[in-house]
């Protein structure tokens, strides 16, 4: 990796173990991870790539190596390394994950004694021991201990199960299909929806660290295999999570795949109508469909740049109850102020057992909005000045807060930012009018790829 650059994104560090993410990086940014913590111990969890369990050892490694203990989890959800930190009372942890990203990703997310990912000042901090090559060198008597920790799931589903109505739920006797995409929610959602009373059955269920069921990120363009079990199965619902476990998604009763912001605010007019006026932290990509439910509650939203990180510090910082993302992403912070799939399950399952309507049937209550979402190829490098003509060609009212959001009337908004994980341009669109979003989202469409040709060429001479 070029000492130039920048390590930590969106959510953590990403890259691709040999080309990115060398061993020796891995070992000197651990040990400057653990200059960071200074007290141990640390605990280490990773998801179910391929290179996971190899980065595992390696962040372990250069933790012992700045002279703190570390346990080992092993294979863990995000989630759930996260609220075991917390919970049992460690220094730290460190996940090593690229969530949803391909399978030939993989990443470090880095978390603090709260469980919650660190702020992004303290992530500089790391970065700036790491160029400074001011990590800690334990002598050889002062080398750090690695053992096991073995309950961390165990702990997580009982954290989750500690925050529901599990007889109320029971009396449902729910009938879920489960879609894990062979990733780690496959280690403790099947087990925690059963201790729920519900009958669970599972596609992709298996750990694979390749993805092959149907990939890592549970898209509506991926998920037909659930849609098709639900209605096969005569399922009350489905629920596809990505590759560690923090995102969840919902097919309903009829095999309808829903975005996350719908079935968020669900959540949240679910959670709010027993607790109004409480606020909600929200991402700018996030539909307008929040800022409704949060209204007839008497709650406020606050919006944030894209990022977990970036909800759940602004979530602590102004005393939040609820923090989501659009893509499948809940925040709850009487659990822990994190996003977490199998949290976000239990939820839908109690606010479905208040009531005898079917999730097609709760979500046609709400709102409705047309939503675009499309992702264009830009290297990295060239970002910044494609990010700077898309916005000196834009007209509207015009929002920077993450990219540049460019409103075109009181309903209808376009989103374009730079992924901080992958080399994208993002856009996301949203109107109470379908035919105007289908229009703004082909004309932006259109002026990405072009500007983002255009300097490609430009900046290749």
């Amino acid at each position: 990796m070029s000492v130039e650059r920048k390590f930590f994104g969106t959510n953590g560090i990403r890259g691709i173990p040999g080309v990115d993410l060398t061993l020796e990086f891995i070992v000197e940014m651990s040990q400057s991870i653990g200059t960071y913590f200074d007290q141990g111990p640390i605990l280490i969890g990773y998801d179910g790539r391929v290179s996971s369990p190899l980065l595992s050892k390696a962040v372990s490694a250069g933790i012992m190596a700045s002279g703190l203990d570390v346990m080992e989890s092993g294979s863990t959800p995000t989630p759930g390394l996260q609220y075991s930190v917390k919970k049992l009372g460690y220094k730290g942890g460190v996940m090593i994950t690229a969530s949803h990203n391909p399978p030939q990703y993989n990443g470090i997310k880095v978390v603090g004694e709260d469980g919650v990912e660190i702020p992004r000042e303290h992530e500089a901090k790391i970065e700036g021991i790491y160029f400074k090559r001011a990590y800690k060198r334990a002598e050889w008597n002062s080398i750090g201990s690695c053992m096991p920790e073995s309950t961390v799931i165990q702990t997580y589903i009982k954290g989750v199960l500690n925050q529901v109505d599990i007889n109320e739920i029971k009396k449902r006797t729910f009938k879920v299909v489960l879609d894990p995409g062979n990733g780690v929610a496959a280690l403790a959602a099947p087990y925690a929806l059963s201790s729920l009373g519900c009958k669970v059955l599972t596609i992709n269920g298996h750990l694979d660290g390749e993805f092959s069921g149907r990939g890592p990120e549970p898209i509506p363009s991926v998920l037909s295999g659930l849609s098709d079990a639900v209605r096969s199965a005569k399922a009350d619902l489905g629920i596809a999570y990505d590759g560690d476990g923090d995102r969840a998604i919902f097919c309903d009763e009829k095999g309808v795949i829903h975005w996350g912001d719908r079935t968020g605010a669900l959540l949240v007019d679910y959670i709010l109508s027993k607790s109004p006026g409480a606020l909600v932290v929200t991402t700018v990509s996030t539909s307008q469909i929040i800022d409704m439910v949060a209204g007839r509650n008497d709650s406020k939203v606050l919006r944030t740049r894209v990022g977990s990180v970036d909800v759940s510090r602004a979530m602590i910082d102004h005393k939040a109850l609820l923090g989501l993302e659009e893509n499948g992403g809940f925040f709850y912070t009487h659990h822990i102020p994190v996003r977490d799939g199998l949290m976000t399950s239990a939820l839908i399952l109690e606010a479905l057992s208040r009531t005898d309507r079917t999730l097609s049937e709760v979500l046609a209550t709400l709102p409705t909005f047309h939503q675009r979402k499309a992702k264009f190829d830009c290297p990295n490098e060239i970002k910044k000045k494609v990010m700077e003509e898309i916005e000196s060609r834009s007209k509207g009212k015009i929002e920077r807060i993450d990219g540049v959001r460019v409103w075109a009337d009181d309903s209808t908004w376009i989103l374009l930012r730079p992924s901080g994980t992958e080399p994208l341009i993002r856009a996301f669109g949203e109107s109470v009018h379908a035919e105007k979003i289908e229009e703004l989202m082909k004309r932006y469409s259109s002026m990405a790829k072009e500007i983002i040709e255009k300097i490609k060429r430009r900046e290749s001479g």
